[in-house]
């Protein structure tokens, strides 16, 4: 008896706060800013928003469009140097400057040669101009733009094939990336000024990441999914959830797995205070979790509630914020019951408790969340018919 009794008190002691002393919310209508027609990434840089989108014309460019918090246009540029590009991920330096990941496509060699006589035609055959072929985007390209929308540079890697580039993050010393080349997850890590260090291969197809945090040294925590063993540390599961810091010099030196029997488990991002949050799948059943955790990889709370499994958070001064497709009610939160998927935004204090709650039933899936301490949190959302908004918190 004097073991149980301790035992519960361990398991206590560990209990969510969220669990032991929410109190109820009531929901609010989510504030739209504006709609955001192709929009896909967008950073809240000071006083304005940036949002990002990839466009088609003659060559696949970059678009660019600053607005102010109350949806007013301030300015747009487009990055297009004459060849394919696209962007993939996006953050900012402490100096305003933004930093696009992405890739692009190799200049196309121009045919040198002249014709020094006109082709013979006897049977006056209109032919048809043809079209140029587009270059594959195997180049993988970080543009750093600054804070009014110029282009300051263009770095590009030595490497030379496709690929996906999942997050970026910058911090004074460096930019680390992280992303899929071959189906195979890496990380590799930029110089200020645009020098490529070496690609460091995580795992094989079975491993994901999704999200990463630069560390002041250096080093770098990244996070999302495996089911094969990382660091020594075996599959728990039927998937895991993983953290993992990799050191300067490009050594895994820290695997973390996030489990639950029979569960397949995800992170899906991630910021720079450590905040989590990512889907927890058992058979048909589907819950978001959030968790804050020390730079260790400790947490020191999290919350689960029933969604879809898509999910964004991040740090918002001193409250954390999350924008999750929810797929039935929650008992802290006062009316909200969708009847079908839908967007909610919650937001909780330094215990993990929730504080605020706002939903929309025309709003769906979460896509990019930012922050800026002029702005607040932001984020974009995608509704039933494709159309993108962005919203605020």
């Amino acid at each position: 008896m004097k073991f149980l009794a301790v035992f519960v008190a361990v398991l206590l002691a560990f209990s969510t706060p969220a669990e032991a002393a929410q109190k109820r919310i009531a929901v609010k209508k989510i504030e739209k800013i504006s709609t955001a027609p192709g929009a896909e990434l967008l950073v809240a840089n000071g006083s304005y928003i940036v949002i990002i989108s990839n466009v088609d014309s003659t060559t696949s460019d970059i678009a660019l469009n600053a607005i102010d918090i109350s949806g007013a246009a301030l300015w747009s540029k487009a990055i297009d140097a004459g060849v394919d590009e696209i962007a993939m991920a996006a953050s900012r330096d402490n100096a305003g400057n933004l930093w696009i990941a992405g890739f692009s496509a190799s200049p196309t060699l121009q045919e040198s040669t002249t014709a020094t006589s006109a082709a013979e035609n006897p049977d006056s055959v209109v032919v048809e101009p043809t079209q140029d072929s587009r270059s594959d985007l195997n180049r993988l390209t970080i543009w750093k733009v600054s804070s009014g929308g110029e282009l300051l540079g263009t770095f590009n890697t030595n490497e030379n094939m496709p690929g996906l580039i999942n997050a970026i993050s910058v911090t004074s010393s460096g930019i680390t990336l992280v992303g899929q080349y071959n189906q195979q997850s890496f990380i590799q890590s930029v110089s200020p000024s645009g020098a490529f260090g070496k690609v460091l291969y995580i795992g094989t197809s079975k491993t994901t990441l999704n999200s990463v945090v630069r560390n002041s040294d250096g080093s770098a925590s990244a996070f999302g999914f495996s089911t094969e063993t990382l660091g020594g540390k075996r599959l728990a599961a039927k998937q895991d959830g993983i953290l993992i810091k990799v050191s300067k010099s490009g050594a895994l030196t820290n695997v973390v797995r996030s489990s639950a029997i029979k569960a397949e488990r995800s992170w899906l991002s991630a910021d720079s205070n450590f905040l989590l949050s990512g889907y927890v799948k058992v058979g048909k059943k589907i819950e978001t979790a959030i968790t804050k955790f020390s730079p260790a990889f400790t947490p020191t709370w999290t919350l689960r509630v029933p969604s879809t499994g898509e999910s964004r958070a991040l740090t918002a001064g001193k409250s954390s914020v999350m924008a999750v497709t929810s797929s039935a009610p929650i008992a802290s939160i006062i009316g909200w019951k969708p009847s079908k998927p839908a967007l909610l935004l919650l937001t909780f204090d330094g215990k993990g408790l929730i504080t605020a709650a706002k939903g929309s039933s025309e709003l769906i899936t979460p896509l990019a969340l930012s922050y800026s301490k002029e702005v607040g949190a932001v984020g974009l959302a995608k509704s039933s018919d494709g159309s993108i908004t962005l919203f605020k918190f």
